[in-house]
């Protein structure tokens, strides 16, 4: 199990919706025995209804103060695999809140995946609220707009495009051995 010497969660899955933080989070914590939370249904169970109903109901910001706040708890308090939001990494605080997770030897995983790849996994419908309109072209610009902050919140990126959870969890703890052996590297270099 990768980075179990770490305060707060084991993992923090990040990326766009498409990109299987929810089933790679599951694949994740299933191998590792551990227990998955995401801060989607953290927010939901805050405030009580859907994503999208907060979205009619209460404003893009209301549900974001909303997210901020479930992502900044669940760091503090969760101890296995931890899928975020696809806009979570857009607020400020969240990307303090990892920044210091990661400076910390936590480990935030972008997963990265291409709209052909992401669209039959979204299904580009109705029930996700920044996707309305012309879903391919929202998720494309949302895309362009996220992806210098999914990358820089990163400790690795894993392209998801074509693979199956298993393979993708795999990949995680490939990429994630080598920054292991990055760090100790550097740390017996100082030494």
């Amino acid at each position: 199990m990768p980075f179990s010497d770490i305060p707060g969660p084991r993992i923090v899955l990040v990326g766009p919706p498409g990109s299987g933080k929810s089933t790679v989070g599951a694949a994740l914590a299933e191998r590792w025995q551990l227990r998955l939370r995401d801060t989607d249904s953290d927010v939901e169970a805050t405030a009580g209804k859907p994503i999208s109903e907060i979205f009619v109901d209460d404003g893009e910001p209301a549900f974001r103060a909303l997210e901020r706040a479930a992502v900044a708890r669940a760091v503090d308090e969760h101890d296995g695999v931890l899928a975020l939001g696809g806009g979570a990494v857009l607020d400020e605080g969240t990307q303090a809140v990892l920044a210091r997770y990661a400076e910390g030897g936590g480990a935030v995983v972008f997963l990265d995946v291409t709209l052909a790849h992401a669209a039959p996994r979204v299904g580009l419908n109705q029930s996700r609220p920044l996707l309305l309109g012309n879903p391919r072209a929202q998720w494309q610009a949302l895309m362009e707009a996220r992806r210098p902050v999914y990358e820089a919140v990163a400790t690795v990126r894993v392209l998801t495009d074509g693979l199956r959870p298993a393979d993708v969890a795999e990949s995680i703890e490939n990429e994630l051995a080598e920054v292991r052996r990055a760090r100790a590297t550097g740390r017996e270099e100082q030494s």
